[in-house]
């Protein structure tokens, strides 16, 4: 019978150990409950050597939410192939597993948590918002976005995040239902914004050309006509 011997890791191998295992706690409970105890508990780890490598709660924490706001950042990271209008649902779909996955930890980044207000969390949420503001521009194919464009497309972000966190407070509405809602509201930005601009008219034009019967924007277009009938 053999006895197993414990690796010794490397300082960096550490740091990223106790940034998951911190990351796997603060998802689900809230970070204010989390101490450095149970975390050093589940890295089967002393409490003085987690100060070894983090001075605190607050740089454990920003360290984790750094390497959630990538992951949250690379949900929105979609091939440029197909209708806009399924590409778009599938974003939705990755960004309600992510929430669904971390939701007390998204809840905290969002509503605040051990770090609300520092400007390391600030820019950890700044970035993922930049992140998918880049990555919805780059499937509309425009480099140069005119000043509605920009307001559509950063209005809509923040209409998900805003969605994603009160569907966590109760789950009242089917998941499927929201993200194939949030993928309707994009289109009704943008048709509304439309209304007042011919170049965001000749945008909407070009989103919808390829778009099939079946599609998320169509369906928005039958529900509507079914609802004014």
């Amino acid at each position: 019978m053999s006895t197993g011997v414990r690796r010794r890791m490397g300082v960096e191998e550490r740091r990223q150990q106790l940034i998951g295992v911190a990351l796997e706690l603060f998802s689900s409970r809230s970070p204010d409950e989390v101490s450095i105890d149970e975390i050093a508990s589940a890295a089967g780890i002393s409490r003085p050597l987690v100060y070894h490598y983090f001075p605190g709660k607050l740089s454990l924490y920003e360290a984790a939410l750094r390497r959630a706001s990538d992951e949250l950042a690379g949900r929105f990271v979609e091939p440029q192939e197909g209708p806009l209008g399924d590409r778009l649902l599938r974003v939705m779909r990755r960004f309600f597993d992510f929430v669904e996955e971390h939701g007390p930890g998204f809840s905290a980044l969002m509503r605040g948590g051990p770090a609300v207000g520092s400007s390391t969390t600030n820019a950890l949420i700044d970035s993922v918002r930049q992140a998918a503001y880049v990555q919805i521009l780059s499937h509309l194919r425009v480099e140069d976005p005119p000043a509605r464009l920009e307001l559509v497309i950063r209005s809509w972000i923040s209409l998900a995040e805003s969605t994603a966190l009160i569907w966590l407070d109760g789950r009242r509405i089917p998941r499927a239902e929201l993200e194939a809602q949030l993928v309707h509201d994009f289109a009704a930005l943008a048709a509304v914004s439309a209304a007042y601009d011919d170049e965001m008219g000749m945008l909407l034009r070009h989103m919808l050309k390829d778009e099939p019967i079946d599609g998320p924007f169509n369906d928005l277009v039958t529900r509507l006509i079914a609802l004014a009938s």
